[in-house]
């Protein structure tokens, strides 16, 4: 079977989505599957170096790129979309990846007119929070063609069941799968060379640090977070306690946080390590004593699985929809984004040393059963083969 993905951009700046794609492909090549993904250049205001309109390996899959012409946000690509139209034939599945780009427009279009089954992963747009966010412009978009899009879908992949509803209702949609994302089971092995991220932060020493690894984005409730962090270590309970935020984002926005941190002298408390990956994410990951995640809408949450498939906890806002399954597992703290319930609970996981032991045990367990590749990948072939043959999912 082959299946092309769309997605508008694979940049790392772009986060979660630009990492599992890959991962997920990797993963259904294995089961035999064969994936191509097409994407755009995009990189923020610059550019990916990559060769466009001719297909390549990229990071172990098979992709085609094309150059995004204009618009950060809608990421218009006439080649991409001219590229699909004639190619769209050749493959027995798309599988969109967001709703509000071009990319994805230009995808289920060609779907439509040349009757290819298609299945959209939105990615979270669909959240009511997200979709008050920038109104308009979806709104304008929706009418446009993203309405047809999802009504007209063989499938939609929701990753978690909180999602789904928060969709589906309002929207009026159907055709709802839930599949979650994974993450390889080495991360569930216990690696060599423990303490590798410390050697190269030496400010972090011995103390304990809670992690934020995501893109650096408002919606992701840093401001908040970093305020009540900053309240809660000036206490002498928790004053040994450090904070690191892995991430990239807009140059300006990094800029006002770290100048909240400056302003609220939480420099020696607080450490910007930048975008991590591979060995030094996992590093990092495995020598953290809880992963906080604490945003507005999240329709997942990847770095939540892969901190609980090292065995560390997670504290979370209510608004990331894998909440109820961390909070059902016990394997974390469930948060409203209200500042003195965050702080309440925030002490709470700092304080108990055993407690965290205890909610890092049971998130990997969560995951075991849950979340990795082997068993979505599985799960994403019979959504297809069940696309292919028009039967209910």
């Amino acid at each position: 079977m082959r299946v092309l993905h769309v997605i508008p951009a694979v940049a790392p700046r772009y986060g979660g989505p630009s990492r599992a794609i890959f991962e997920m492909c990797r993963t259904l090549q294995e089961r035999g599957i064969e994936p191509l993904i097409a994407s755009t250049d995009a990189d923020g205001t610059g550019r990916l170096p990559i060769e466009l309109g001719h297909p390549l390996m990229y990071k172990g899959v098979p992709a085609v790129f094309f150059s995004r012409q204009w618009s950060e946000a809608f990421k218009y690509s006439h080649p991409l979309a001219r590229w699909v139209d004639r190619h769209v034939q050749g493959f027995d599945v798309v599988h969109i990846h967001a709703v509000f780009s071009h990319a994805c427009l230009a995808a289920a279009k060609a779907c439509q007119r040349h009757k290819v089954p298609y299945v959209v992963r939105p990615l979270g747009t669909l959240d009511p929070w997200s979709l008050r966010q920038k109104h308009r412009r979806k709104c304008l978009l929706w009418h446009l063609g993203a309405r047809s899009m999802l009504r007209r879908a063989t499938a939609i992949h929701y990753t978690t069941v909180e999602e789904q509803q928060l969709a589906e209702g309002p929207l009026g949609l159907g055709y709802g799968a839930v599949i979650p994302l994974g993450v390889d089971v080495e991360l569930l092995e216990v690696p060599s060379g423990a303490g590798s991220f410390r050697c190269r932060y030496p400010s972090l020493g011995p103390d304990p640090y809670v992690l934020v690894l995501c893109r650096l984005h408002p919606k992701k409730g840093l401001e908040l977070f970093l305020e009540v962090f900053l309240e809660v270590t000036r206490e002498e309970e928790f004053q040994q306690w450090q904070l690191v935020i892995a991430g990239e984002g807009e140059a300006g926005y990094v800029a006002s946080l770290k100048r909240l941190v400056w302003e609220q002298g939480g420099q020696d408390r607080v450490c910007f390590s930048g975008w991590l990956d591979g060995a030094e994410k996992v590093a990092a990951l495995r020598e953290a004593a809880l992963l906080a995640l604490p945003s507005h809408q999240e329709n997942f949450g990847l770095s939540v699985v892969e901190a609980m498939a090292c065995g560390v906890p997670v504290l979370l806002s209510m608004q990331v929809n894998l909440a109820a399954e961390i909070q059902a597992a016990g394997a974390g703290w469930i948060a409203p984004l209200e500042r003195a319930a965050l702080l309440e609970i925030l002490a709470q996981a700092l304080r108990g040393e055993r407690e965290r032991i205890r909610r890092g045990q049971a998130g990997c367990e969560l995951v075991r059963r849950r979340f990795l590749w082997s068993a979505v990948a599985a799960e994403l072939a019979t959504l297809y083969e069940a696309m292919v043959q028009k039967i209910s999912f």
